[in-house]
């Protein structure tokens, strides 16, 4: 491995090259909480794509980005998450090279795809609450033209280490895998500062400006009484899905920004897996917070 901090730990006394990082019942408590995920995940994410596909009162442009996020929750559940299962099952990283690649490319390719989807719905529901625009509004064209520019956006930026410029590796207790952000080799740390620069600040900038424009015309909205409640209902349901994809990414984010500005830095790996965890177990609440705060959804998935 090429995390500097493998050597202070003991090795397995029934496989003497593995090295252990954590209690079994560690590994054990991490693939049920991710059992637990990937199935709600699974079925709640399903659920909102079928019900919206079936019933076309849903086929709204805003639901257009928010089945696409759906979609990119589903494909980091069963490709990404399914395999932290198998390999916290067995309490070490049994999948090999391809399986480490496999997860990494998926997690990172569909957090992204979900992050650009979530910028994308934030920025329509400042346009459509908002208005700053006067007549501005976002139709059906736009709305999949963001939702194409998301999958693109993620594909351009998180295909280059599967040919050499990045590469993935793995982190925390050792079940899983991501970009290598321990790697100091100038081509590697390249390729990260741009993945951080195009694919999490300029999203979360997009994000920020439009969480707090929407929050500020929200707050003066009632006195105006010049946006319906439908649109204030769905805009608050956007706000709380930023909220939560900010709490559970944030942490990750900044662990990540720490080691890649400090490789040598000492991080004890399960304190590392806490806020990876947390982002990797993000895929099924987007779903429950559209559901319940969606009554249309909430009636028709009944």
């Amino acid at each position: 491995y090429s995390v500097p901090f493998h050597s202070v730990f003991p090795a397995d006394v029934k496989n003497p090259g593995r090295v252990v990082l954590m209690p079994r019942i560690g590994y054990t408590i991490i693939a049920i909480i991710m059992a637990t995920s990937c199935t709600l995940s699974v079925i709640l994410n399903t659920t909102v794509i079928v019900v919206t596909i079936k019933y076309k009162q849903l086929r709204q442009p805003i639901n257009y980005s928010l089945v696409n996020l759906a979609i990119a929750d589903l494909g980091a559940a069963l490709l990404g998450g399914s395999l932290n299962v198998e390999t916290n099952a067995v309490g070490y990283y049994n999948l090999g090279r391809a399986g480490c690649v496999t997860e990494g490319f998926a997690m990172a390719f569909f957090g992204i795809v979900a992050l650009c989807t979530i910028a994308v719905i934030a920025v329509d529901r400042a346009i459509v609450v908002g208005k700053p625009m006067g007549t501005l509004t976002f139709t059906t064209r736009k709305a999949m033209i963001g939702v194409a520019a998301s999958w693109i956006w993620s594909l351009v930026w998180n295909t280059p280490p599967l040919f050499g410029w990045g590469g993935y590796q793995m982190e925390g207790v050792m079940t899983s895998c991501a970009p290598d952000w321990y790697n100091s080799d100038p081509i590697n740390v390249s390729y990260i500062v741009c993945y951080f620069l195009f694919c999490f600040t300029i999203p979360f900038v997009m994000i920020l400006v439009s969480y707090g424009y929407l929050l500020w015309t929200l707050l003066g909205v009632a006195q105006r009484g010049s946006t319906t409640k439908a649109e204030t209902q769905v805009a608050w349901m956007v706000i709380v899905m930023v909220m939560a994809f900010l709490i559970c990414w944030l942490p990750y984010a900044t662990f990540a920004l720490v080691v890649v500005g400090n490789p040598e830095i000492y991080i004890n790996p399960i304190i590392a897996t806490v806020p990876m965890y947390m982002a990797k177990t993000s895929t099924f609440y987007n779903p429950i917070i559209y559901i319940f705060m969606n009554k249309q959804v909430s009636l028709n998935s009944v």
